[in-house]
């Protein structure tokens, strides 16, 4: 029997037909609109991949909510969903990683990427390790401190400078050698 609009549809035995509650306010919200753009934004940096970024973003959003009442009492909730996405973004890049390695054991493949300032950036960034990566990325465009990358990374402050002169020295290296090239 198909449910028509004007007759609900057949309950379980016992389980009463309810809407769930509406929130009081849009504090979730107002939370994830000012959060969203950079924090996709700072994946992207590290994925190389919007949707991808959008999607690992996405995800770490709905674990926020679904454990809203605990995260909106932390010191600094968009940590704790930054940390959600880069862990996240981490663990695909692994298993993306697997997956190349498998894949370039079946057969040989050439790709010519397009070219461009952000594509040399992006390429640049591909290129050096997660770590550094990661330094450069939260230091530069999610505009954290040592600090912050520190306790977020679970780190000495020095270790973290330590990949953040690293990084740059490295991303440095392979913008220039793209720069001469083009000299030529």
């Amino acid at each position: 029997m198909m449910p028509t609009r004007d007759r609900p549809s057949p309950t379980l035995e016992g389980e009463a037909a309810q809407t769930p509650p509406l929130r009081a306010n849009n504090e979730f919200d107002d939370f994830y609109a000012a959060n969203v753009r950079a924090l996709t934004s700072q994946l992207l940096a590290y994925t190389g991949n919007k949707a991808e970024a959008e999607d690992l973003v996405a995800e770490a959003f709905c674990r926020a909510l679904a454990r809203w009442k605990k995260v909106r009492e932390y010191q600094n909730p968009t940590a704790w969903v930054r940390r959600v996405a880069w862990n996240l973004a981490t663990s695909q890049l692994r298993r993306r990683g697997v997956v190349q390695r498998f894949l370039n054991r079946q057969r040989e493949t050439h790709e010519t990427a397009p070219d461009g300032d952000r594509v040399d950036l992006m390429r640049a960034l591909a290129g050096i390790t997660p770590n550094h990566r990661k330094a450069v990325i939260l230091r530069y465009m999610a505009g954290l401190t040592v600090t912050e990358i520190a306790e977020q990374e679970g780190v000495a402050e020095a270790t973290v400078r330590s990949w953040l002169f690293r990084g740059k020295a490295a991303l440095a290296e392979r913008l220039s050698v793209q720069d001469e090239k083009e000299q030529r």
